[in-house]
């Protein structure tokens, strides 16, 4: 029989899937394990169907960062696990599917892109009925306090997914799930802060707490999900930072700003993009069959002469240095 790997990958999460589990244990030992244990839920599938779970958690210092890919599920947290005395505050984000997620005799019935903030401290029920993905935060209920107005009314309340504030956090937190970065203390630091002010500001922040996130929490959102957006789209000729600014509602001065502040601009940040594209390409084995031209192109760039040149400047060789190196390596 075999269980699941309680070590931290790189970037420091600890990854369970029900994949992992032999049967006829498996789902009994996931319960336990990853769902009591872990996550301090306890887990019941809603479906005659083999059950599949995959679960993700980060620990941070003051935050703790979760994400779980669901098959129908049933997740509650009775009096006998609230008994851990955790008084932590977690919003629960529908990245995909839906729930109904029960507190205080109180629902609030999340759609996909959907919030709510319920409390570690008392019983809770969530109903999962479908397929779903969702990302959830563990925050210290002082945390909280201190940066948002009428927490208490805002409790258990669906937060809708036209929120900009909720949109740009979990564009934020599913871009940080794949940084292996956040491992760096002053890079943790400040994913940290970037979090805490953009739930502040999803909730209701007080004003000391908006303005501080507006120069802070929010301009390091919208600038990564502005780059995600870049790399989505690389390869399109006509990418602009006016086509760019007018997807995210934002001006293309301000964008321009944002890129500033992180100390690069838009056109320097697209081109070192679309070269380290093409270089991926070029040491593909995969890929030797396509001519440098037709790579070069769907890296984004128009111009050979001009892709040629700009490559060798970056990386102080010829794209066909690049394509022979990987032809000896196959």
């Amino acid at each position: 029989m075999t269980g699941p790997n309680f070590a931290p990958d790189a970037s420091g999460t600890l990854r369970f899937s029900t994949d992992d589990l032999s049967e006829p244990d498996g789902l009994t030992i996931w319960r336990e394990l990853c769902g009591r244990t872990m996550m301090r839920l306890d887990m019941e599938p809603l479906s005659e169907a083999p059950f599949h779970c995959e679960a993700r958690i980060r620990v941070l210092p003051g935050l703790a960062m979760s994400s779980i890919v669901t098959a129908p599920n049933r997740l509650t947290r009775d009096r006998s696990l609230i008994a851990d005395g955790n008084d932590d505050l977690i919003l629960a984000v529908a990245v995909a599917g839906e729930a109904v997620i029960s507190q205080r005799d109180q629902d609030a019935r999340l759609g996909q892109g959907d919030a709510v903030l319920i409390s570690s401290a008392e019983p809770s029920i969530s109903v999962v009925p479908s397929d779903s993905h969702f990302v959830s935060l563990a925050i210290p209920l002082t945390a909280l306090t201190r940066s948002t107005r009428n927490l208490e009314q805002n409790m258990r309340c669906r937060v809708p997914q036209s929120s900009l504030a909720l949109r740009l956090l979990t564009s934020y937190l599913l871009t940080l799930d794949t940084e292996h970065d956040v491992m760096n203390p002053e890079f943790q630091h400040s994913a940290i802060n970037h979090i805490y002010d953009l739930v502040a500001l999803t909730l209701g922040a007080t004003r000391d707490a908006a303005e501080t996130a507006k120069g802070r929490g929010l301009r390091a959102a919208r600038l990564r999900a502005i780059k995600a957006d870049i790399l989505d789209n690389i390869g399109q000729h006509d990418l602009s930072a006016d086509i760019v600014a007018a997807r995210h509602g934002i001006s293309s001065s301000y964008l321009r700003k944002l890129f500033d502040g992180d100390g690069t601009t838009f056109t320097d940040f697209v081109l070192s993009e679309r070269l380290a594209r093409a270089y991926r390409m070029l040491g593909d084995p995969r890929l030797l069959d396509h001519m440098i031209s037709t790579i070069a192109y769907e890296a984004g760039f128009g111009d050979l002469s001009y892709f040629n040149r700009a490559f060798r400047r970056k990386y102080g060789v010829t794209p066909t240095d690049i394509r022979e190196a990987a032809r000896l390596q196959r």
